[in-house]
């Protein structure tokens, strides 16, 4: 029975990962569509936004938590800014010694940060942000639902225009407000796909067609 028990259990938090994974990808759907020009002539209605999806997972200092994070961001102004939701999709259960104990169950958790740049070669860029965090559930993690956030991470430019990855260290706690306060750590690894990513293949399309239309066909006559 117990066995049976861990199997419904583990089946039930794949089916809700995977409907919370959909749903995170029709919300970046629809922000890359509120973000496009409407037409190839306009302006994005965000010019500097960048949409990040990615995947993550859940740690601490004194051992391995094993919990999945499903991240979903947006930074702006020259990654500057940034606001996040994210699903911590599964338990983080803390693994020491042969035992094991639940830290927390799955929750959801949204953030807003000031970015500092620290280094910048090329199209590496490494950073410190620091902001506020709200999560749905209070737990030994950290006795508060207001936190603060802090993350330390490395931004790579792709050379396609408009693409990049992320890499990002996370940190949320209330600073011993209250009591208990271990933090909730969590990396996460972002894929970014830029509105101005689909803007320049329109317009070079766009482009292309008026320069064909605007060749005049006596020149290839007089050419012959």
């Amino acid at each position: 029975m117990h066995i049976a028990k861990r199997c419904f259990d583990r089946a039930r938090l794949l089916s809700q990962s995977i409907s919370t994974l959909a749903a995170l990808t029709c919300l970046s759907l629809l922000l890359w569509a509120a973000a496009l020009p409407q037409t190839a002539n306009a302006e994005p209605f965000c010019p500097t936004c960048e949409v990040h999806m990615g995947i993550g997972g859940t740690y601490h200092f004194w051992g391995n938590t094993d919990g999945t994070v499903l991240p979903l961001t947006v930074s702006w102004s020259e990654n500057r800014y940034e606001v996040g939701v994210f699903r911590m999709a599964t338990p983080q259960t803390l693994s020491k010694d042969g035992k094991s104990s639940q830290l927390a169950d799955p929750y959801w958790g949204v953030s807003a940060s000031r970015r500092f740049i620290l280094l910048e070669r090329g199209p590496v860029q490494t950073f410190f942000g620091f902001g506020l965090a709200y999560r749905t559930e209070s737990d030994v993690l950290s006795a508060t639902r207001w936190d603060f956030a802090s993350q330390l991470g490395v931004h790579v430019r792709l050379p396609r225009n408009g693409s990049a990855v992320e890499f990002c260290l996370r940190h949320w706690s209330n600073a011993g407000v209250k009591l208990p306060n271990h933090g909730q750590d969590f990396a996460t690894v972002t894929f970014v796909l830029n509105p101005q990513f689909f803007r320049t293949v329109g317009l070079n399309r766009s482009r292309d067609m008026r320069v064909s239309e605007d060749v005049d066909p006596m020149s290839s006559v007089v050419a012959r």
